[in-house]
């Protein structure tokens, strides 16, 4: 080796370290982020599975055989939801709710997960469990 080297060679293992530090880190927070679209959104590109925030409009909120329908908002476009299983205890007309699922033909999002906003917390309900 060379001394141009010999000194360049720890700076450049720590520069390598530094990378793939910064690069394991990034691909954990990516499994921890959350994204969901709006309502807008969502009536503006339809897409497969989708996960759409927005808060639960009052009065619209029923039971529907082993699940619940209700409307998502954003406070411009509205979206019909129809839940299959578990709802989180804390679910409620007037609060934020994130639900993920499938937006059907007929425009009615077919959800498979619901999370709700509580005390600046998602808690989740879903049909895993």
């Amino acid at each position: 080796m060379t001394p141009a080297w010999r000194r360049r060679l720890p700076l450049a293992l720590v520069t390598a370290a530094a990378l793939a530090a910064g690069a394991f880190a990034v691909r954990e927070l990516g499994d921890g982020l959350v994204y969901y679209r709006t309502p807008s959104e969502v009536a503006a590109h339809p897409a497969g599975r989708v996960r759409v925030g927005g808060l639960v409009l009052r009065g619209s909120v029923r039971v529907a055989g082993d699940g619940i329908r209700f409307r998502l908002s954003d406070g411009v476009t509205v979206l019909e939801v129809a839940h299959r299983g578990e709802r989180p205890p804390v679910f409620q007309e007037g609060q934020g709710a994130v639900v993920e699922g499938v937006l059907g033909p007929d425009g009615v999002l077919r959800s498979d997960r619901l999370m709700v906003k509580h005390s600046d917390e998602y808690h989740a309900g879903d049909r895993s469990r």
